[in-house]
């Protein structure tokens, strides 16, 4: 019997077969600390000490977390040598009261992961602990370069703000060493042991857009002496979403929907000011970057003829996360060998904002709708205070990652050999 090393390819897929294991057997952990995080959520920027129990148990495993410098998140390198992926998980919590009455419900009021960003946290942990164990049982059995390449794993910051903790780490560097990225999000809609993928916009553009008007006042019984603000407003209200659908290319779905509108404080007084708050939302990210200037056009013609005075105030937020072909397509590899063919479904474009759109504009990279529905059970929505994800998505979100993992290094160790 040959006593040579196996072939790189041969070992890879032998660790592939150990790494089903390796997660089953970390599940129960993972779980734990997720009903830990749970617990004890925390609000964009302040998530201190959800970065400080990550940090230890990184540490526990042998691996060396960095902090990042200016803000809270951390990340981890796994392995050695050149990178062959990224990923992502999101460590924030909404400003959302809690209604589960779970034994785990949040001790903290007014604060929970409604999104959750504490499950996508805890497969982003088991990604980066299962890969070490992975790494340090190759070098156990003779293999000197372990996983043959390195994975970072990114903890990032405050997601739930515009225009979020992603475009910090693009600031800070995080992403500059890395080829590829991806990421998952929680889908109440997908059964557990089911994900949603798709190729192009999964998510979209959103940037919060706020009109001011003012003008002079006076009483309802005289409006032709005064600027009718209620009138302006209406007219803004109604007529701009119209013809921005009609300015933009319908094919990038643009929606202008407003969420708040302020004027005036008594039946017989026409007020002097008021405003609209909404947002905007865009699949396309050229007509993302075009949008603010048509805007401005359109609002300044719509509100002309009340002759109000008119404010602008277009915030971005996050451009939409473009799944690329080559990195979805690992994704969906990864899906079929952990839940088989019919483990996989075509994700809807989803016109929710996602600020893992940053660092798709940086690298190529690509997000799935992992399923947290349990079968026949209530149906919950995201940014609820009464949604509970299946546990088990868990570990199905851990094998596909460390699947995706693995293949990502299959292929750099292909281009490294040619």
């Amino acid at each position: 019997m040959s006593s040579e090393p196996a072939p790189r390819s041969v070992m890879l897929k032998a660790a592939h077969a150990s790494a089903a294991e390796l997660v089953d057997a970390l599940e129960p952990k993972l779980v734990t600390v997720r009903r830990d995080l749970h617990a004890h959520p925390e609000l964009s920027w302040k998530e201190e000490r959800t970065t400080e129990k990550l940090a230890a148990h990184l540490r526990a495993a042998g691996l060396d977390p960095q902090l990042m410098p200016e803000t809270t998140g951390l990340y981890v390198d796994v392995g050695e040598g050149e990178f062959a992926a990224g990923f992502r998980g999101d460590i924030d919590a909404l400003p959302v009261e809690e209604l589960t009455e779970l034994p785990f419900a949040s001790t903290h009021p007014g604060v929970t992961h409604a999104c959750g960003h504490d499950i996508h946290t805890t497969v982003a942990l088991g990604v980066a602990l299962s890969l070490q164990q992975l790494h340090e049982n190759r070098i156990d059995d003779g293999d000197p370069a372990g996983l043959g390449a390195s994975v970072r794993v990114i903890f990032q910051p405050a997601e739930e703000t515009m225009p979020g903790g992603a475009l910090e780490m693009v600031r800070q560097d995080v992403l500059s060493p890395l080829p590829r990225i991806f990421a998952l999000h929680c889908d109440p809609r997908i059964d557990v042991g089911r994900i949603g993928t798709r190729i192009g916009a999964i998510t979209s553009a959103a940037d919060v857009v706020r009109i001011n008007v003012a003008g002079r006042g006076g009483h309802t019984s005289r409006p032709h002496l005064t600027e009718d603000m209620i009138s302006a407003l209406a007219h803004i209200a109604s007529t701009v979403p119209a013809v921005l659908s009609r300015r933009v290319d319908v094919r990038s779905a643009v929606s202008l929907v407003w969420g708040q509108i302020e004027a005036g404080s008594a039946h017989n007084a026409i007020p002097s000011t008021g405003t609209l708050v909404g947002t905007m939302r865009i699949l396309d990210a050229d007509a993302w970057r075009d949008a603010g200037k048509l805007l401005d056009q359109i609002v300044e013609q719509v509100a002309a003829p009340y002759g109000v005075e008119v404010e602008l105030e277009h915030i971005r937020g996050v451009p939409p996360v473009i799944n690329n072909e080559r990195e979805t397509t690992l994704l969906e590899n990864a899906g079929r060998e952990v839940l088989g063919s019919e483990g996989l479904e075509l994700a809807p474009q989803s016109m929710g904002g996602e600020d893992f759109a940053w660092m798709t504009q940086e690298l190529p990279g690509a997000m799935f709708r992992l399923g947290t529905n349990t079968p026949g059970g209530p149906e919950f929505d995201l940014h609820r205070g009464d949604y509970v994800p299946d546990e088990r998505a868990i570990g199905y979100g851990t094998k596909i990652m460390v699947t995706t993992a693995l293949g990502a290094i299959r292929e750099l160790r292909r281009t490294q050999s040619r």
